[in-house]
């Protein structure tokens, strides 16, 4: 056995055995933490593959910022999981119908797949020699579809800004900052001289 393929077994079998306990966890800490551990595992495989790019692109979006998201999201929000618990059999029967219509899917997938070997040969764009996969990917996206590339930034800048747009609420009787009136107030509305008689203080 060599050194590549051991290590490919070991990253499967942690990987596949942390993401059984991401969903048979009773503790949703654990949970996220065996998430971090599957996005690790899966990191390590994409490198044992070749693909540094999404190897990196892995550890620092979703371990470094989705997975600590969710967290901190856990661990900060008050959710009582027994209340949320207590209504799940009635929602049993239509789970059941919908997992066993997904495994159905799988597994018919699994069974017509085949890989032709012409698959590779008919690539739009092959990767160049001796370079990088990672240097060969940006040259692409920003040479090639550099403006499909900066399209999809705007529409998710719009999404996120939209989001925050529907999600902002003003509450009445909350005292809000207004920073045009602040710094366009004149001299004689934020001073007021008061003249005080002697020994009576303010």
């Amino acid at each position: 056995m060599t050194l590549p393929l051991f290590f490919f077994y070991v990253f499967s079998v942690i990987a596949v055995a942390s993401a059984l306990m991401v969903i048979a966890s009773r503790n949703p800490v654990h949970s996220v933490l065996f998430l971090i551990l599957t996005f690790v595992n899966a990191s390590g495989l994409f490198m044992l593959a070749g693909a540094e790019f999404l190897a990196l692109i892995l550890i620092v979006v979703y371990v470094g910022a989705v997975a600590v998201l969710f967290l901190f999201v856990t661990m900060m929000l008050d959710v009582d999981f027994a209340e949320m618990r207590s209504g799940l059999l009635q929602y049993a029967p239509i789970g059941i119908v919908v997992g066993a219509i997904i495994l159905l899917e799988l597994l018919l997938v699994a069974g017509s797949f085949a890989l032709a070997p012409e698959v590779t040969a008919i690539a739009m764009v092959p990767a160049p020699d001796g370079i990088e996969n990672t240097r060969a990917l940006g040259q692409l996206l920003y040479t090639r579809y550099v403006f499909l590339f900066q399209g999809a930034g705007a529409v998710l800048l719009v999404a996120m800004i939209g989001a925050i747009v529907l999600t902002l609420r003003h509450k009445t009787g909350v005292k809000r900052q207004d920073v045009f009136h602040q710094t366009g107030r004149s001299r004689a509305e934020g001073v007021e001289l008061v003249k005080v008689k002697s020994g009576q203080g303010l």
